[in-house]
């Protein structure tokens, strides 16, 4: 079996592009970059790593935000009141629905630029009335990597990354999860991604799985199309127009076609000993399976084979399927050694991207760079193994102040009961806070693709 060092290093080679050179490495690129297993850093010396890094970005956007500095300066809140580890949960944390409150038009321009972090380079928007699409195209053309999720409602939540941000955040969730993922990971690996293409969309969801395309030899997008935030917004919001009716028929056709595409997939690689590995969205596996089972059909994959999840437990309208029972069917039915099915936890807002371990399947958190917190009704830090609002200080984004309150629930241990990694966990399932949309890097597109996509 290859050693852990030389897995990891195999890695780094494949992805040298998004890894800034050496010596050009801020507190924040020593966090990320440094370790070889994020999950295993000494506490001692992640939280060191954990506070340079985020005392690093505190100061970058309270000098170069004015968005930002108004608020700390509200708030009664500088740089220099962050002197020891215990004072990062000093600094001001951004409600997570601030990314949802923005105007339209040109005016959803100036809205992005103003909380962006640093200089703006020059972007030339045409057209008179520029939609969504138009103003994040153009960003996008001057060096940025605007991009989106969406909650049940329809209402976007838009994040401005620079490409150095963007670059951190691929980094992040190909490495957490290759790591948590050894030894079966390698580039000879044919890949399924179960997201839209990501040069094809903005979604974040799809967006940050362009690295995929590096890590893997040989990827499929499962959405090979356009999608945009207009076609999200119509099938989110279920209008009767007839618009948004002939995109339903389109969306229709396409979900059939994803499913026996995948089939085909498997018994091409299946027949040919290929290792496989998806990632993404699990309704779309669950749709695959539940068509397997119909049609009497199973595959044996065990051990050269993963599944990486990325959110949207509601794999049916009215069903959510517990991570367990989700494991097991995909053992049962692509023969996927349930250690290697594991889920992620992240969000558009930050780039701390949390992977189970396959002990346990709790979800580890990269400590080197991201601070987690649960709070309580008053938005205090609670302490371990209490339920309350998940929030985090992300000390990984240039760009924008990843210092936010989420609208997810959850429960934080100090350490993982099931594996000996040092650092802290959450609960296997996160969920959101009563009254909150469902939202998740697949909620939206289970609701924009989930007609009939298990039937003939």
């Amino acid at each position: 079996m290859i050693s852990f060092d030389d897995y990891i290093e195999k890695f780094d080679k494949l992805v040298q592009k998004y890894i800034p050179p050496k010596k050009d490495w801020t507190p924040p690129d020593q966090a990320v970059y440094g370790p070889k297993d994020p999950f295993r850093v000494p506490i001692k010396e992640g939280k060191e790593l954990q506070f340079n890094a985020i005392k690093y970005q505190f100061k970058n956007h309270y000098e170069n935000n004015n968005m930002y500095n108004s608020f700390c300066k509200q708030m009664n809140i500088t740089p220099s009141d962050i002197k020891t580890y215990d004072d990062i949960e000093k600094i001001p944390l951004i409600p997570g629905e601030f990314y949802k409150d923005y105007p339209h038009g040109r005016d959803f321009a100036m809205w992005l630029a103003n909380i962006f972090t640093g200089h703006i380079p020059q972007v030339k928007i045409s057209g008179k009335n520029p939609n969504f699409d138009d103003i994040i195209n153009s960003f996008n053309a001057s060096g940025f990597v605007v991009a989106y999720s969406s909650g049940t409602s329809g209402r976007h939540t838009f994040i401005p990354r620079d490409s150095r941000t963007f670059n951190i955040s691929e980094y992040a969730i190909a490495k957490n999860s290759i790591t948590m993922a050894y030894p079966v990971y390698d580039y000879s690996m044919k890949g399924y991604l179960l997201m839209p293409n990501p040069f094809k969309t903005n979604v974040f969801a799809g967006k940050v799985c362009t690295i995929f395309f590096n890590a893997v030899s040989e990827v499929k997008s499962a959405i090979d199309r356009e999608i945009n935030t207009e076609l999200i917004k119509l099938s989110m919001t279920g209008s009767g127009s007839f618009k948004a009716k002939m995109i339903q028929k389109v969306i229709a056709k396409m979900n059939k076609k994803i499913v026996n595409d995948i089939i085909k997939w498997l018994e091409k690689n299946e027949k040919e000993k290929n290792k496989i590995v998806f990632a993404g969205a699990p309704f779309i596996l669950y749709a695959v399976t539940k068509k397997l089972i119909e049609q009497g059909k199973s595959f044996d994959f065990s051990d050269r084979a993963a599944i990486l999840t990325g959110g949207g437990w509601k794999i049916e309208e009215n069903h959510r399927m517990p991570l367990e029972d989700f494991r097991k069917r995909m053992q049962e039915v692509l023969g996927i050694n349930t250690e290697y099915c594991l889920d992620l936890y992240g969000m558009v807002e930050g780039n701390g991207w949390m992977v189970q371990c396959q002990e346990g399947h709790y979800l580890h958190i990269p400590y080197t760079y991201y601070h987690p917190m649960i709070l309580d009704e008053n938005s205090k830090p609670l302490e371990y193994g209490k339920w309350g609002r998940f929030a985090f200080l992300d000390g990984s984004t240039f760009s924008y102040p990843g210092f936010i309150i989420s609208g997810d629930k959850s429960r934080m241990l100090e350490h993982c009961p099931v594996c000996d990694r040092p650092g802290p966990v959450l609960e296997p399932e996160v969920t959101r806070i009563s009254g909150k949309e469902m939202r998740g890097c697949a909620e939206e597109l289970r609701r924009m693709i989930s007609m009939d996509t298990g039937d003939d």
